[in-house]
């Protein structure tokens, strides 16, 4: 059997997922999770095959959460799951040790046939996805502003752009303000903005924020 960990804070999400996965007569789940305490307790309690992870969780950011998990745990697959187009966050996601990465949108059809593929050791990729990666090695296509930040700095981007606070911002990525108007300062540089309000219009302009 496949066990399988879902992660989403929303409980009709997991329902969803649950009712494609339990269809399946080798796969189970064995666990849910809402927020990042909850995914590291059931994936230190559970021998699991997989996680799905969604990147948009309460409290620690999806991003950071896929890394401690594969620091801890660097041989289970972790499927990403995210509301946010490819273009967005999946390079970012595996670049931080994702298996595969799927948007909700697309979840349905492809989830089942993900699960199989990363858990036999490869990475689960659409074909929109491998066009784009290819275009990137190859310098094929111009590479968006916002894909020179680092995870931190797009981060602190999109914070910025929901209208939270540096101290806000702060506490949600377990940062000082200071810290974390360091961060403003190079995402201001390398974007060629000068204000908050301007980088909340590029979030918008480039779909960076819901």
């Amino acid at each position: 059997m496949i066990r399988i960990i879902i992660a989403d804070d929303h409980a009709i999400l997991r329902q969803g997922l649950r009712q494609i996965l339990v269809a399946q007569a080798d796969m189970e789940v064995v666990g849910e999770a809402s927020n990042y305490g909850e995914i590291m307790r059931e994936v230190r309690k559970e021998a699991s095959d997989v996680l799905l992870l969604d990147i948009a969780m309460p409290g620690k950011n999806g991003i950071d959460t896929l890394k401690q998990v594969k620091q801890e745990y660097p041989r289970l697959p972790v499927l990403v799951l995210s509301m946010y187009p490819e273009d967005q966050y999946a390079i970012r996601a595996l670049k931080a040790g994702a298996s595969g990465y799927l948007t909700k949108v697309t979840a349905a059809e492809q989830l089942v046939l993900a699960i199989r593929t990363v858990v036999r050791g490869r990475r689960y990729i659409t074909a929109e996805l491998a066009e784009s990666l290819a275009a990137n090695i190859t310098g094929d296509q111009d590479v968006p502003a916002h894909e020179t930040l680092s995870d931190r700095e797009f981060q602190t981007l999109r914070n910025i752009a929901a209208g939270k606070t540096l101290a806000q911002i702060g506490d949600e990525l377990a940062l000082s303000p200071k810290t974390v108007s360091v961060y403003r300062a190079r995402l201001l540089a390398k974007l060629h903005l000068s204000s908050n309000a301007e980088l909340t219009r590029y979030a918008i302009e480039n779909k960076l924020v819901e």
